[in-house]
C-alpha cells in the first residue's frame, strides 16, 4: 500500500527532507506518496507544494495528520511535543527533527507517547549517516590499546543569520537554550555512540550574543562507562563566511585519528609508528558503502545525503521499528539536561537513566 506522507513546517530544515522525499518518491525506492504541508505562513507552504508537486497545501496541521500515514515535523522547537502527541494518538508514523523538545520532561512525555502508540519514529539525528564517522567507528574496532580521550570542537554561526532566515532560535521560550540542546545535540549521540555510554558530566556555558538563555559556548567533559573522558567545545560565531564545522580528534594508546569533516570529507589515521595514512572523500564512501551494504546505484541519492529519510519511509511503510528514534533521542536530551545543571551548579552531575 502507498505511504502517504506530509510534512509540518516548511522552514530551512525542511527543504532537505522536501528535496530527499521526492528524490525517494522519483525514484521509486519505497512506495510512497509526497501528499500534503503545512506551515503557519500559508504562502511558504504552497511553495512547497509547487516544488513537490503535492496534492494538499494548508496551514492546518490537522489536515496533515489525518490524511497522511507517515508526517515529519519541521516546526521550531517549542511546537514539536503538541505535535508528535496529536500524530501519535492518531496512530500515524512520525519523523521529529531536533531537539525533540525544549527540556528533557516534555522529551520524556514525547518518547512515551510514540512507544505506547506503536508507530515507526525517527529523529534527525543526521550524523548517524555520516560516512566519515561511520568509518571511523569501524576502524576504532581494531585493537589499538586503550582509548585515551577525543576532542570534538564543533562551530557554527548563530542560526538566526544567513541562509536560517528566521529568528526563533534567539528566544529561549521557543528553543530552549543554545548552541548546546539546538546544535550539539548530534554531538552528544556522536560521542555516546562513538566511545560509549555517559555517566557523568562537567559542563561550562557563556553567554555572549545578548540573548538571554541562549549560551553562544559550551564547554564539556563527559565521562563515559568505560573509564575514558572525551571532551565538547561548541561555538556559535558571527563570523558569516565560515561554513559550520566540526573537527574531531581521538587518541588511543597506539593510534591516532582526525578529522575536520562531518559527513564527506577526508580522515587521517596515524597507527603505532607507521606514517600518517590519510583516507580520501572517494576512500571513505567506497568504504561507507560497503560497511552500510550498499550498492553503487544508491551513490546518487543526493550523494547519500537523503539515506537518513529513505530509511525512515522505508520503515514506515513496513512498520518496523527506525534509528536513531526517539530513545536515541531522549538519551542525548537526559546528557544535554545534566549539562545545563551542572553549569548552573557548578559541579559534575552523574546521571540517571530516563524512564
Amino acid at each position: 500500500m502507498t505511504l502517504k506522507v506530509g510534512l509540518i513546517g516548511c522552514g530551512h530544515i525542511a527543504r532537505f527532507h522536501a528535496r530527499n522525499i521526492r528524490d525517494v518518491q522519483s525514484r521509486g525506492l519505497v512506495d510512497i506518496d509526497y501528499h500534503a504541508v503545512c506551515d503557519r505562513d500559508l504562502s511558504r507552504a504552497e511553495a512547497f507544494a509547487a516544488l513537490g508537486g503535492c496534492a494538499v497545501v494548508t496551514d492546518d496541521p490537522t489536515t496533515v495528520i489525518e490524511q497522511c500515514d507517515a508526517v515529519y515535523v519541521c516546526t521550531e522547537t517549542a511546537g514539536h511535543p503538541d505535535l508528535v502527541h496529536r500524530i501519535a494518538t492518531a496512530g500515524r508514523h512520525v519523523f521529529c527533527e531536533k531537539p525533540l523538545a525544549r527540556n528533557v520532561t516534555d522529551a520524556i512525555a514525547m518518547t512515551t507517547a510514540v512507544r505506547q502508540a506503536g508507530i515507526t519514529h525517527q529523529v534527525g539525528l543526521v550524523l548517524n549517516t555520516s560516512p566519515v564517522y561511520r568509518v571511523l567507528e569501524d576502524l576504532m574496532a581494531a585493537d589499538h590499546g586503550p582509548l585515551l580521550t577525543a576532542h570534538l570542537r564543533d562551530d557554527q554561526f548563530f542560526p538566526i543569520r544567513g541562509h536560517y532566515g528566521s529568528d526563533w532560535r534567539a528566544d529561549v521560550t521557543r528553543a530552549g537554550g543554545g548552541t548546546l540542546i539546538e546544535h550539539s545535540i548530534h554531538d552528544v549521540d556522536l560521542l555516546r555512540r562513538l566511545f560509549g555510554e555517559i555517566v557523568a558530566v562537567r559542563c561550562h556555558l557563556r553567554f555572549t550574543s545578548g540573548h538571554p538563555g541562549i549560551e553562544d559556548v559550551a564547554l564539556v567533559t563527559f565521562q563515559h562507562a568505560g573509564g575514558h573522558q572525551t571532551t565538547l567545545t561548541s561555538v556559535w560565531h558571527a563570523i558569516d563566511s565560515r561554513p559550520s564545522s566540526r573537527h574531531l580528534e581521538v587518541f588511543f594508546q597506539r593510534a591516532r585519528f582526525e578529522t575536520a569533516s562531518d559527513y564527506f570529507g577526508t580522515l587521517a589515521c596515524e597507527i603505532d609508528d607507521a606514517p600518517v595514512v590519510t583516507l580520501s572523500n572517494d576512500e571513505i564512501l567506497a568504504r561507507f558503502m560497503a560497511l552500510e551494504g550498499l550498492h553503487a546505484r544508491d551513490e546518487d541519492l543526493r550523494s547519500l545525503g537523503g539515506l537518513s529519510d529513505r530509511r525512515f519511509l522505508a520503515c514506515a511503510a513496513a512498520g518496523r521499528p527506525a534509528a536513531p528514534d526517539f530513545d536515541a533521542a531522549l538519551v542525548a536530551h537526559q546528557v544535554v539536561d545534566a549539562c545545563y545543571r551542572s553549569a548552573a551548579e557548578q559541579r559534575e552531575i552523574r546521571l540517571t537513566p530516563a524512564p
